[in-house]
């Protein structure tokens, strides 16, 4: 992830595709992410489900968050053969996990964003002068 020499003990990010703050963080980090995986946090939920809950997402943005989440080990995905067919998605142990790490920075968010709400503000107000 970083290394430090003793000429510069501050951390150096180095562009590499193995870096876990690029490779994992940037793929939870996006705008649904985090969404999907605190709505199944409750358990196994279906596709339309799951949009239903998240407003705003589009159906192609969720299909391809799913996929990404899939691919990353966070969530299953369980077609069940019966007509219509059926399809659940849940969260892997990867992926509870992954939410429980997450939840003090959502709980941090939550509890100041007033503040970061009043700092855009006065920040935007003196951008504008």
């Amino acid at each position: 992830m970083t290394s430090e020499t003793p000429e510069n003990p501050r951390r150096l990010f180095k562009n590499d595709p193995d870096c876990p703050v690029r490779n994992v963080v940037a793929q939870i980090g996006d705008k649904w992410s985090i969404l999907i995986l605190f709505a199944l946090v409750d358990g196994p939920d279906r596709f339309n489900a799951l949009r239903s809950r998240i407003e705003g997402i589009s159906q192609r943005m969720l299909t391809q968050t799913l996929r990404d989440l899939e691919r990353d080990g966070f969530v299953l995905r369980t077609v069940y053969a019966q007509v219509p067919v059926k399809v659940e998605y849940e969260l892997t142990e990867l992926g509870k996990g992954l939410a429980s790490s997450v939840w003090k920075l959502v709980s941090w968010a939550d509890d100041h964003h007033d503040e970061i709400r009043t700092a855009r503000q006065k920040y935007d107000e003196s951008a504008e002068q």
